[in-house]
């Protein structure tokens, strides 16, 4: 992002950004804003955007899936879009304001909302999912930075 736009070019796949992490543990990031921006809105990405997340983990690794505000209505409407992408077997419940994986070993961990200001290198993550409560933020801040899609950013958790 910013100055690492190189890496996702003109392609409307989501942006992927992987760590290792202590302990065999890593995190991805699966960011749907250029999907949306460029793919959806026919725009360029800007450079302050916002929208909601969904923090998942599987065996080892953590996920942490974001999408503008313009491309997902609900917390569900994103994680159902990560599965689906991925053959991850789930369904909606509650008049698709829930979206449920159907694999034991996907733990949905909570959602939020966030704000990214590239050009601040800063981003933002607060609020909670009505559908999956507060995310963890235990060692987030640490992690993200950690990735190659924020490793300079500040991180401010509230």
């Amino acid at each position: 992002m910013g100055g690492r736009k190189c890496l996702i070019g003109n392609s409307s796949r989501p942006y992927r950004a992987m760590m290792r992490m202590p302990m065999t543990s890593r995190v991805v990031i699966v960011d749907y804003s250029v999907m949306y921006y460029k793919g959806v809105a026919k725009t360029d990405l800007p450079a302050v955007r916002n929208g909601k997340f969904v923090q998942l983990r599987h065996d080892d690794t953590d996920y942490l899936v974001l999408s503008p505000k313009e491309y997902s209505s609900y917390h569900a409407d994103i994680l159902e879009r990560f599965c689906r992408e991925r053959s991850i077997d789930g369904a909606y419940q509650e008049g698709k304001k829930r979206f449920d994986i159907h694999d034991a070993g996907w733990v949905i961990q909570g959602g939020g909302k966030f704000e990214i200001d590239e050009t601040k290198r800063h981003i933002r993550f607060y609020d909670n999912s009505m559908a999956y409560g507060r995310f963890n933020e235990k060692g987030l801040a640490k992690k993200v930075r950690q990735t190659d899609m924020l490793k300079d950013y500040k991180v401010t958790i509230e």
